[in-house]
């Protein structure tokens, strides 16, 4: 869509009316739930949708990594650069709920992080460091102060080491957020309740071993939100569909909603009374709070303020009389919080906070003002212009409206205010990819600040931009390929490199080995590598002007705001010694693996299959080998409906490598292989996550011999795990090639099957070589040359 489709298109789906009625719905309540998980798109969005959305429960989440060691299903980032991209999906899904987001990790450095799959939570407690991942959530306890908190999983065997370790956290966290001894610059803070959830973590992807907890209360999901019509678990899909790296948002047929339950298990509380809800026993409105022992001063106003927002409710969907509640409400919140005894502000401040920002939501929707910030670039370096586009609208002509333009801390402390002409400081600081928390009620700057009179009170929101800038650093370029392999099998030709984003006038050099040597001819530089160059991983830093440089991989997609990854601007070079097949390769990708660059770098002949390939008549004859990338049965479009085409090929006498697929890729495990091959899940039970489990052969097959002999130094430096989705089940035409086993789990042996079909080859590998290779581990590429040899 064009720039002004997408503006209409949002438009569209944010009506005032249905915005204005879930704005109101917050101010019902003055209870926070907080749920805690171990990656985006861990929240379970339909409770939290009906906790918000008709309960008014004020909502946070807090996240432990940024899901940088997940898969990518709409493009090639992966690592800090995902994290960094879910990190702006994760914002975009807690905007649909109106919910604040921490994280634990606060960079790509952190030891919190995602480091791939894990099946223990001690074992990731100690990647993480307990101690840091405790002080971190404390911290993140003291500052939202929560009375509920929720961990999304359970800790059990069989659920994933992560989302284990967060509910072993959250169980630590309420006593140490509360404990006056555990250090901190901010005050403790008591959680009321602590609940699990009821229910298995069962499913697709994690095989819970013990049944859940017995319920101790349950909220109520068979209802619909009464102006959208939308059934909770629907809102819920819709914050959900945000995280499409991995693949969310499920369309819930309705009728299987009608009794939808969400059953919870009270671990812990200090609360008197019986479990009958969530917000049972606390404080849940404005009122409640006058009764409160030291509210005597302010009781009056409280409830005042309750009893303007009943009225605001009331009158929708009548905006003025709407407005005009809501503005008696807002004074008399001011009018408490001016005038809170000390010894009340610690259980109220925050809570009249919230409601003077939900507050000030509800009375700029109700008066119909609205504004827009725009910037015609989504990424800026220091000094580039700032052309702003402000529009300001509003619905009520009587209405004065004033703005200003909210800039970043990090711009610098003398960034002048906005005017005509404005340049980006040239001290301004790199914009944060892993910024620590969000909340769409504050949105980080740059946004837009709108004030307006209400009555007596002066009225200010801030609305974020729809493309909020990235400002890159100052020193950046790109130095392309960022890796390189060097085949020594093969004749060494000069490595050549282009530089971009460079500064003009910038002197360009290459920190290269003792005996290297570098040409250069403008952005254009050669790397010679001597004959007689070891075996080994070489790091050539880029500098400029004899600094080094940075290099940034700008990430724009239209469902989030566009972020970057910024490394050191540096060329990895892997020498190896790995024999090639010859022969013709055919690769059929799906853009989620650079398979085909690889084997090319390689010294391999490799062509890309186009569609009109796959769709034709004619054969594949016209190649020795196939490979088939990753998920490219799911995201190459006619791919499954070439299966025989590709079933003709092999059994005529090509090699086809098919290379680790979901079951839900299209991988019908009757149709889509040659034979009978069926993808295992639960996926946990069917990865090897230790990326160093011993691997034994199970058979002398070429695969492992021709045209390199797979011995055990092809198994060391490998990173994150060695697969996952290993087959389950196979013909008796299949070999297992490889055994392997995580610590304490009996062996696999699905990761690498072999099977002879005609006068051809078939065969599937599990294991992450496309991620391996990426990261330029030796033995991938030897192994992946054998995989594509043929058959003879």
């Amino acid at each position: 869509m064009t720039p002004d489709q997408t503006r209409i298109a949002s438009q569209r789906t944010t009506p005032r009316i249905l915005s204005l009625w879930w704005a109101l719905r917050p101010l019902t309540s003055v209870v926070r739930f907080m749920q805690s998980g171990a990656h985006p798109d861990d929240e379970t969005t339909g409770l939290l949708a009906a906790l918000a959305l008709r309960d008014g429960l004020n909502l946070s989440y807090t996240c432990s990594t940024r899901g940088e060691g997940g898969q990518n299903d709409i493009g090639t980032e992966t690592g800090a650069a995902l994290g960094a991209l879910r990190t702006r999906e994760m914002e975009r899904a807690c905007d649909v709920l109106g919910m604040r987001l921490y994280w634990l990790s606060q960079g790509p450095e952190d030891s919190i992080t995602d480091f791939g799959f894990s099946k223990n939570g001690k074992d990731t407690l100690n990647r993480w460091r307990p101690d840091r991942t405790l002080a971190r959530f404390v911290e993140v306890i003291r500052t939202d102060r929560p009375d509920v908190l929720m961990p999304t999983f359970l800790d059990v065997p069989g659920q994933h080491g992560h989302h284990r370790a967060m509910t072993e956290m959250a169980h630590r966290v309420v006593t140490a957020a509360a404990d006056p001894g555990f250090s901190s610059p901010l005050p403790p803070w008591q959680v009321s309740k602590l609940y699990l959830p009821a229910w298995s973590g069962a499913g697709t992807s994690y095989d819970d071993d013990l049944p859940p907890p017995p319920t101790t209360s349950t909220v109520d999901g068979s209802g619909a939100d009464p102006v959208s019509g939308w059934r909770w678990d629907h809102i819920g899909q819709q914050s959900r569909a945000y995280h499409r790296t991995q693949g969310m948002g499920r369309w819930q047929p309705p009728e299987t909603l009608r009794d939808k339950r969400w059953p919870l298990h009270l671990a812990w509380s200090v609360v008197d009374g019986p479990d009958a809800g969530v917000a049972a026993g606390m404080p849940q409105t404005l009122a409640d709070l006058a009764d409160l022992e030291g509210a005597g001063p302010v009781a009056h106003a409280l409830r005042a303020a309750d009893a303007a927002i009943a009225r605001a409710l009331k009158a929708y969907p009548a905006f003025d009389h709407v407005a005009r509640h809501a503005g008696d409400a807002l004074r008399s919140v001011r009018h408490v919080l001016a005038r809170c005894p000390a010894d009340l502000r610690d259980a109220v401040a925050h809570r009249l906070d919230a409601k003077q920002h939900q507050l000030s939501r509800v009375l700029r929707l109700a008066k119909g003002v609205s504004g827009d910030l725009r910037l015609p670039q989504d990424f800026l370096t220091p000094g580039a212009p700032l052309d702003w586009t402000v529009e300001i609208d509003r619905i009520d002509a009587a209405e004065e409206v004033s703005h200003d333009i909210v800039l970043p801390p990090e711009w610098g402390a003398t960034t002048p205010p906005p005017a005509p002409g404005m340049t980006l400081p040239p001290d301004a600081r790199p914009t944060r990819p892993y910024r620590d928390r969000y909340d769409p009620l504050r949105p980080p700057a740059p946004c837009l600040a709108l004030r307006f009179a209400v009555g007596e009170e002066t009225v200010e929101d801030h609305i974020a931009m729809a493309r909020p800038p990235v400002v890159m650093p100052a020193m950046q370029a790109r130095v392309t390929p960022s890796a390189v392999v060097v085949n020594l099998e093969r004749e060494v030709s000069p490595i050549a490199l282009s530089v971009s984003g460079a500064p003009a006038d910038s002197l360009l050099s290459l920190g290269v080995p003792e005996g290297w040597e570098v040409t250069a001819e403008g952005p254009r530089l050669a790397v010679i590598v001597p004959k007689d160059v070891d075996e080994g991983l070489y790091t050539v830093p880029l500098h400029l002007d004899g600094a080094p440089a940075a290099s940034v991989q700008r990430i724009a997609y239209p469902h989030a705001a566009p972020t970057m990854a910024v490394a050191p601007a540096e060329v990895r070079v892997r020498v190896l010694r790995a024999a090639v097949p010859e022969g013709r390769i055919g690769y059929i990708g799906a853009g989620r693996d650079a398979v085909d660059h690889w084997l090319r770098a390689l010294g391999a002949d490799v062509v890309p299959i186009s569609d009109a390939d796959l769709a034709s008549d004619a054969d594949l004859s016209g190649y020795d080998a196939v490979v088939v990338g990753i998920f490219a049965f799911r995201f190459r479009p006619g791919l499954r409906e070439a299966a025989p085409k590709l079933h003709r090929f092999c059994a005529q006498g090509g090699t086809l490598l098919t290379l680790y697929h979901r079951p839900w890729d299209n991988w019908d495990p009757d149709s889509v292989p040659p034979a009978r091959l069926q993808v295992g899940q639960p996926s946990l039970r069917w990865r090897i996550t230790d990326e160093n489990a011993a691997v034994t052969p199970l058979a002398d097959h070429p695969v492992l011999s021709h045209p390199n002999r797979i011995g055990p130094q092809d198994w060391d430096g490998w990173v994150k795990e060695r697969g996952l989705y290993f087959a389950s089940a196979w013909d008796a035409a299949y070999t297992p090639l490889l055994e392997m086993a995580d610590p304490d789990e009996a062996p696999l042996t699905g990761a690498l099957l072999a099977a002879d079909i005609g006068a051809g080859r078939h065969v599937h590998c599990a294991l992450i070589l496309h991620h391996q290779m990426a990261q330029l581990v030796p033995g991938a590429f030897r192994l992946m040359a054998n995989l594509v040899a043929t058959r003879g």
